[in-house]
C-alpha cells in the first residue's frame, strides 16, 4: 500500500534511535508491501564549495589511479578475475554466502561458449590509495590491527565481525589480508572498472562486487569495501559524461552502505528495493533512499516484478541519470536462508531482462553487480540470467563473439581434418602434384618442340 508522509517520517524517526539504525529493530507493523518516494523530483546541482586540502589530494590520488585499464573490442565488457574467490582451509563455509559462486558463474559461461578466458576482462586490485577515495584512513588500519584485546595487536578482530565468521579473528592478519580482503579488493577493482567499461560499450557486468552494506567508516554483512560508493565516485571525478547517477538496489537487504555514503548528495538517485523484515534495519540509512520499496517475507514472483517494473518506471520519470548502477543479489530467490522472499529462478532472470530493456530502450548505460546469494543454485542462475540477457540481444559483442583462433587451435583444427581424404591438406597436396605433374609433362613437350625445330633448321 502507499505509505503517507506521516507515516514515513515517524517510523524513519523510531528506527534512528536504535544505534541510527544499525541494530535496531525495524518498528513499521503493516503486513503490507510499502512503497514511498520521498523526493519526486531531483535535479543534479553543482558543488562549489571550496575543496579541502585533503579532498584536493585524494582527487589527486583518483587521477593517478591504474585501474581504468584499457580494454580491446574483442572483449567481452564482463570482469572478472580467478583472484575473487575465497578458500582458505574451509573458513569460507562457516558463512551462507557461497565464496566460490564467481568462478563458477565464469565457468558456465565458458561451458556454454559464450566466453573464453581471453574474451573477458581481468581487473586490477584496488590499492589502498584507490580505496582512501572514499574510505578513511582509520576505518583501512582497522582492517589491519586492532586494539580492542590488550596484547593482541596483530590479529583480525574487525575483519571477523564483517565477515560474519568468528575463527577469522584467531588469524594473523597477514594471511587475512592475503586470503579474505585481497579477493575483496579484487573485486572492488572490477566493480570500479565496469563504470567506465558501461560508459564506453553501454552495458558491463562485473562477475563480483555489490557490497551494499559498507559505507566509508563501517563495513558489515560479508562487505569490507564500499565498492558502489568508489565506482561512482571515480565516475564523477574521472568521465566529464557523468554528473547524475541511478542506483537500483535489488538485493533482498536494504543497502545502508551506499545510503550513507550519498546520504545528502541531489546528484544520487536511489531506488531500493528490499525485504523490510531483515538484515540490516538501518532507519537512519533510509532516508538517502529516493524510491523505497519495502516487501513482506515471502513475496512471489507476481507481486515482486511488478513492484520491480512500476517502480523503476517511475523512478527514471522522476531522474535521467547518465549511467544506472543495478546491484542485482540473487538472494530473492525461494529458500533463501537470508532473504526469506520466494522469487523463483525465473523470475529473477525475468527480473535481470526487465532492467537492461528499460536501461537499453532508454539509451543510459548501465553496470551490473552480483552482490548476495546465499544458495549454491545462485552461480547457475546468474549464469542464465546473463546468457538470456544475450539471447535477447540486450548485451552484444560482436567482435567477443568471433574470437581469432590461436596459431595452436588453428594447426590442430587442420591437422585434424588432414586425416580424411577430402581435408585442405590432402586437396592442397593433390593439387600441388597435379600442378607439378602438369608443368613438368608440359615443359618437356616444349623442350621436344624446340629440339625438333632445331635440327630442321
Amino acid at each position: 500500500m502507499e505509505v503517507s508522509k506521516d507515516t514515513t517520517d515517524r517510523t524513519e524517526k523510531q528506527d534512528e534511535n536504535n544505534d541510527n539504525g544499525y541494530n535496531g529493530n525495524d518498528s513499521e507493523t503493516s503486513c503490507d508491501n510499502q512503497i514511498s518516494n520521498d523526493s519526486p523530483s531531483i535535479e543534479s546541482k553543482p558543488i562549489t564549495k571550496e575543496l579541502s586540502p585533503e579532498e584536493k589530494e585524494r582527487r589527486a590520488k583518483i587521477q593517478k589511479s591504474q585501474l581504468y585499464i584499457q580494454t580491446d573490442d574483442k572483449q567481452w565488457p564482463i570482469v572478472y578475475a580467478a583472484e575473487y574467490n575465497i578458500s582458505f582451509l574451509g573458513l569460507e563455509k562457516l558463512h551462507p554466502f557461497d565464496a566460490g559462486k564467481w568462478g563458477r558463474i565464469f565457468e558456465f559461461l565458458k561451458e556454454s561458449k559464450m566466453v573464453r578466458e581471453e574474451t573477458i576482462v581481468k581487473p586490477l586490485e584496488a590499492t589502498e590509495d584507490d580505496l582512501l577515495l572514499v574510505h578513511s584512513r582509520n576505518y583501512i588500519n582497522s582492517l589491519k590491527l586492532t586494539d580492542i584485546v590488550e596484547g593482541i595487536n596483530e590479529w583480525s578482530m574487525n575483519v571477523a565481525g564483517i565477515t560474519e565468521v568468528p575463527p577469522v579473528a584467531l588469524l594473523p592478519n597477514f594471511i587475512v589480508q592475503r586470503k579474505v580482503l585481497r579477493p575483496f579488493r579484487h573485486q572492488t577493482g572490477g566493480s570500479i572498472l565496469a563504470g567506465k567499461l558501461a560508459m564506453d560499450r553501454g552495458w558491463a557486468i562485473n562477475i563480483g562486487g555489490g557490497f551494499h552494506h559498507c559505507s566509508a567508516e563501517r563495513g558489515g554483512g560479508f562487505c569490507a569495501y564500499a565498492d558502489i560508493t568508489l565506482s561512482i565516485k571515480f565516475l564523477f571525478e574521472k568521465v566529464e559524461a557523468v554528473s547524475k547517477v541511478m542506483i537500483v538496489d535489488l538485493d533482498a537487504h536494504q543497502g545502508n552502505g551506499h545510503e550513507r555514503d550519498f546520504m545528502d548528495d541531489d546528484r544520487v538517485y536511489i531506488m531500493d528495493v528490499y525485504n523490510r523484515g531483515i538484515y540490516p534495519h538501518d532507519g537512519f540509512a533510509k532516508r538517502a533512499i529516493k524510491r523505497k520499496v519495502e516487501l513482506n517475507h515471502l513475496t512471489d514472483d507476481v507481486d515482486y516484478l511488478h513492484a520491480v517494473k512500476s517502480n523503476l518506471d517511475a523512478s527514471l520519470e522522476d531522474f535521467r541519470p547518465d549511467i544506472i548502477v543495478y546491484n542485482a543479489g540473487t538472494d530473492i530467490l525461494e529458500g533463501d536462508p537470508l532473504g526469506n522472499l520466494s522469487v523463483t529462478a525465473k523470475g529473477i532472470i525475468k527480473r535481470d531482462e526487465m532492467v537492461f530493456k528499460k536501461a537499453r530502450e532508454m539509451k543510459i548505460p548501465i553496470f551490473m553487480l552480483t552482490s548476495g546469494g546465499y544458495t549454491r543454485g545462485t552461480a547457475r542462475i546468474i549464469a542464465d540470467s546473463i546468457l538470456n540477457l544475450r539471447q535477447k540481444k540486450l548485451i552484444s559483442g560482436e567482435e567477443a563473439e568471433s574470437p581469432v583462433l590461436t596459431e595452436t587451435e588453428l594447426l590442430d583444427g587442420l591437422m585434424s581434418r588432414s586425416q580424411s581424404e577430402g581435408s585442405l591438406f590432402s586437396r592442397c597436396k593433390n593439387a600441388c602434384v597435379s600442378f607439378i605433374s602438369r608443368s613438368s609433362t608440359q615443359e618437356f613437350d616444349q623442350v621436344g618442340r624446340e629440339d625438333g625445330q632445331s635440327d630442321k633448321r
